[in-house]
């Protein structure tokens, strides 16, 4: 029971409970047949069109339109002998929720069609049911004109949202692999060189010990100092994993310029709200890198750090007086734009040099979308 109803509010939005009340109804109007006859044929179609609705639901592939079509014959059948034109909404429900596109349209046409000149054939042969019912015959009309078509949509909607999340995943999954890769490269590039070089020391050492003994203390001194090395490059690229904030990187920033004598201003709120935090971390990377290349290279006196956190992206522009650069992208790595490009990328934001009396570098990474409050309560 409780699946069933799941499933009619899933592929309806009402209650079954609600299709009930409509399955009632048609009762009022065969009740007031002339014969006996019209009430067991008016009885059996109600009978049969439930049969069919239900069918239609469950079954897949093309007898599912076989199932459709039977109900739109019912349905006009009824409007026709007992002026019930209710039928209509039931179909109108379905139809919204077919997947196929071109099944969608014909069935609709259809159904239209036929609701449109049953009614008018009611309304030319003077039934009384559709005079008295007007108003409710008219809501009839409406909703077979827009309910399908609404639904439709809707459903669209959430299939797309469906995929959408689905890729988010997807990007979360390769973000991780990336992520464990860089990590696997970097270990590699830090440990793997000095791990052989002690390796290959420690072997000499134990050569020597015996023949050489000053030149195996000096081996294994070399030893000690590698292993330090390594031991300080590891902890500095495990901070560097753990992410900056682009807070607490303004602050390293501006003690990094005031060192080295550089007026310092910022302009913009570095608290972010709607900045993911891998990006966050990218910009403060790059923000990092762009302030040591104005210590190393500008001769400037004064550096400006705008942040501007746009609607759809983020803007932070790094700004000097200095002596600018000539041709930015034909020495890239050496200035670390390569790096920061590459970063960017990765979170497919973006870099852009400006040299003219002064450098100016802008950084762009796209925000973090978020639902308006009002969806959020409607969802």
């Amino acid at each position: 029971m409780r699946n069933w109803n799941e499933m009619s509010r899933k592929n309806t939005g009402l209650s079954p409970y609600v299709w009930v009340v409509f399955y009632i109804l048609p009762f009022y109007f065969i009740i007031y047949s002339s014969s006996t006859s019209q009430v067991i044929i008016g009885i059996t179609l109600i009978i049969v069109f439930f049969i069919c609705y239900v069918l239609s639901f469950i079954s897949k592939g093309w007898i599912v339109y076989f199932w459709t079509s039977v109900q739109i014959a019912i349905s006009i059948a009824m409007s026709m002998l007992f002026g019930y034109v209710y039928f209509s909404l039931f179909l109108a429900f379905f139809i919204g929720n077919l997947k196929n596109r071109k099944a969608f349209f014909t069935l609709y046409s259809i159904h239209l069609i036929s609701t449109f000149a049953t009614i008018n054939y009611g309304f030319v042969t003077k039934n009384p049911v559709f005079f008295t019912q007007f108003p409710f015959v008219f809501l009839s009309l409406i909703a077979v004109i827009l309910l399908p078509v609404n639904t439709y949509n809707k459903n669209k909607e959430d299939r797309l949202q469906g995929q959408l999340e689905d890729a988010n995943k997807r990007i979360s999954e390769l973000v991780k692999l990336e992520e464990r890769q860089r990590i696997a490269r970097d270990l590699h590039d830090t440990l793997g060189q000095k791990l052989s070089l002690i390796g290959l020391k420690s072997d000499l050492a134990g050569k020597l010990i015996l023949k050489n003994p000053n030149r195996a203390k000096a081996e294994m001194n070399d030893v000690h100092q590698t292993a330090r090395t390594a031991l300080k490059e590891v902890r500095e690229m495990v901070t560097r994993m753990r992410g900056t904030k682009l807070e607490d990187e303004i602050y390293r920033v501006r003690q990094i310029l005031k060192a080295a004598q550089v007026e310092c201003t910022v302009e913009g709120d570095p608290k972010l709200t709607n900045t993911s935090l891998i990006a966050e971390n990218v910009v403060s990377m790059c923000m990092k890198e762009a302030v040591t290349n104005v210590v190393k290279h500008s001769s400037a006196t004064s550096c400006a750090i705008h942040i501007e956190p746009l609607r759809t992206e983020l803007v932070v522009k790094i700004e000097d007086n200095g002596i600018g650069i000539a041709d930015p992208w034909t020495s890239i790595r050496g200035n670390g734009l390569q790096g920061m490009k590459e970063r960017l990328e990765f979170v497919n934001g973006s870099v852009e040099v400006v040299s003219d009396q002064g450098t100016m570098i802008v950084i762009k990474v796209p925000n973090v979308y978020q639902q308006p409050e009002e969806e959020e309560k409607e969802v």
